[in-house]
């Protein structure tokens, strides 16, 4: 009979998951329990299909507190070497400290009792060149640390592991992202030992759309893509990988890994993060920061509203109620001159019962609205055929244009600095990142634009309405002058 320990021993060599709870996490987290979770297991298969060469460059995005370098940058290292000894690991992060500390890791491992009885015979480590930054093995194999904030290194590798090339904190610097950038390409993609056996993995959470993946997938091929937010959501769910990986989450909104971070710390990282970082940091589908159309610095804001000229409310219906349908958006709207301001909005998952019901409250909220826009799409029509004779004021609306088209009609207002949001710091102002995070995306396919037809419905009404005042004014002002003259 083959001994308890032996039998440990080959399924830990066979199979990282495994090697990750016996040997590395008892020398890693000897006072704490593992906790074990499916996403774990997904991040090992694809670093087996690493070593095996079905895939030869592989990204994974995930989250932070996820064990993301723990497993990547650390056990998967110690447990390579059992099989390939002969293998050259240059592995780097954004900060040299970061990544020295994930190689010594890598070290405390392999000299670990456990490993040196059970492994032991696979190779040893050479005391000529076993340094924290540089170590080797008895086989020609090793690791040199390097950064992307360092001098380039003439050392190359076998096996090339890039673990967070920028900072969460360099998120909107763009000298940071682009040297993060220029740093892969000059350094780290030209330090392969063999273009044909050589393996690459890239891990970090987003942090921007043009950071190091979005540089990768947008500019290179043959790249296979783990993707790993914090919760669950049905549109944005990946296809599978190459080894047929899909994310086995049904329910949205679902955690990753709720026994380590649960609902209570996951509510307020998003709450201390805002709508943008949650997006990239957690979601990982970071947007576009400064905006494509609607530049976030071109946003005015208002504590104190100044007397207005009239109130609008705008509203952008949807088909049906599920959890990955769009959102209905209402919103009200006034203006005073040319200077327009939002003063209230709600965005729902609502089906048509809802959206008649929220409408109402609306009215009832600002009952001096001269004028109710809802678009005749989607149960538009049925709203507007319920209320109109409710309601006064109701106007069917069908846009004119594409969506894109509508928001560069009133994007000359907001350059101008005509449209005013609610200040963060006053009740309207609670949840405006959500509003300001959807407008600067715009038009990314992969964010919704409710609130963006929203905005650009009761804009475009309000400015073509003051066009028409003005002709009014215009020939107003000069019936009055003939009068004047005639007497």
């Amino acid at each position: 009979m083959i001994p308890l320990q032996q039998l440990k021993a080959e399924s830990s060599r066979r199979h990282l998951h495994e090697f990750l709870r016996t040997y590395a996490w008892p020398v890693l987290f000897p006072a704490t329990p593992f906790k074990d979770n499916w996403h774990i297991g997904a991040i090992c298969e694809h670093l087996e299909a690493i070593q095996s060469g079905e895939i030869k460059k592989l990204i994974i995005n995930i989250p932070f507190r996820h064990l993301k370098s723990t497993i990547i940058s650390q056990a998967f290292p110690a447990w390579d070497w059992i099989t390939n000894p002969h293998l050259q690991y240059l592995t780097g992060s954004y900060n040299k400290d970061l990544a020295t500390r994930d190689a010594v890791n890598t070290r405390r491992i392999i000299e670990s009792e456990a490993y040196q009885r059970d492994f032991g015979h696979a190779f040893q480590m050479t005391s000529d060149q076993n340094v924290k930054t540089r170590y080797d093995n008895d086989h020609n194999g090793s690791r040199t640390v390097t950064s992307t904030d360092g001098a380039a290194t003439g050392f190359g590798g076998n096996r090339r592991i890039i673990d967070d090339p920028i900072s969460s904190k360099e998120a909107d610097s763009l000298p940071a992202i682009n040297s993060s950038i220029e740093w892969w390409k000059g350094t780290m993609a030209t330090r392969g030992n063999d273009p044909e056996t050589d393996t690459t993995v890239l891990t970090h959470q987003r942090v921007n759309e043009r950071d190091l993946t979005g540089y990768i997938l947008a500019e290179e091929a043959g790249w296979e893509h783990l993707v790993l937010p914090l919760r669950y959501e049905a549109e944005f769910k990946q296809k599978p990988t190459k080894i047929g990986f899909v994310d086995p989450r049904h329910k949205e909104g679902e955690l990753l890994h709720p026994e380590r971070l649960g609902e209570t710390a996951a509510n307020d990282l998003a709450k201390s993060l805002g709508a943008y970082h949650t997006n990239a940091q957690l979601q990982q589908r970071p947007e576009s920061r400064g905006g494509t159309i609607f530049l976030r610095n071109n946003w005015k804001f208002y504590k104190v509203l100044p007397t207005i000229d009239e109130i609008a409310l705008s509203v952008d219906c949807t088909f049906k109620d599920t959890k990955s349908s769009d959102y209905v958006a209402l919103q009200a709207w006034a203006r005073r001159g040319a200077d327009k301001f939002l003063l209230y909005r709600i965005r729902e998952r609502m089906g048509f019962g809802a959206t008649v019901i929220a409408l109402r409250a609306l009215k009832e909220k600002f009952p001096t609205a001269v004028a109710v826009l809802v678009e005749d799409k989607a149960n538009g029509s049925a709203v507007i055929e319920t209320l109109q004779k409710e309601i006064a004021g109701i106007i069917p609306v069908n846009p004119e244009g594409g969506k894109v088209a509508r928001a560069y009609a009133i994007q000359p207002e907001h350059e101008a600095g005509n449209l005013w949001l609610p200040d963060p710091s006053i009740e309207a102002g609670a949840d405006i990142e959500t509003y300001l995070t959807e407008l600067s995306a715009f038009p990314n396919p992969a964010f919704h634009d409710d609130e963006v037809d929203s905005t650009t419905q009761c804009i475009n009404w309000f400015r073509n309405r003051s066009a028409s005042m003005g002709i009014f004014d215009y020939y107003r002002q000069q019936a009055e002058a003939l009068k004047k003259k005639a007497a």
